[in-house]
């Protein structure tokens, strides 16, 4: 059985990328490690508005986290090794992967990323789109 889409409306032209992005995105969303924060830091006069992740990486140096664009995705990987020379009495860390990855819209510009205290900051830009006005011509087809 086929689940409706939304986009399947004919006065909606051109809207599959985006259905297949959504997919994409719901399926990532079912892994909850690392946690992490989206939050919106507001247009100053010099800077258009900002959006910063923050995911909470404990644990993970910078050699162990890689963060890139890949198309239209933000994409952050971490991996640490198993250090076979420690003997635990308790474990309750364990050394582990993972991989999250956001969609961005077109136009959306990845400006760094920090670690700092065991958060992983990456800074986006949202720049103001440019308006656009276009008349279009009317042909007359006589017979």
């Amino acid at each position: 059985m086929t689940r409706p889409s939304p986009f399947g409306y004919p006065f909606l032209l051109g809207f599959d990328e985006i259905e297949q992005a959504l997919d994409r995105v719901s399926k990532a969303a079912s892994d909850g490690y690392p946690p992490y924060n989206i939050e919106r830091i507001t247009r100053s006069e010099r800077e258009p508005d900002r959006l910063r992740i923050t995911l909470a990486v404990a644990g993970f140096t910078q050699d162990q986290l890689d963060v890139s664009l890949e198309e239209n995705q933000l994409v952050v990987r971490g991996r640490q090794v198993d250090d076979k020379a420690r003997q635990f009495l308790h474990r309750g860390i364990a050394a582990r992967q993972f991989q999250r990855a956001f969609l961005l819209a077109d136009g959306m510009e990845v400006l760094g990323a920090e670690l700092s205290n065991g958060l992983l900051s990456i800074d986006l830009a949202r720049p103001e789109p440019e308006r656009i006005v276009r008349k279009i011509a009317i042909a007359a087809k006589d017979p």
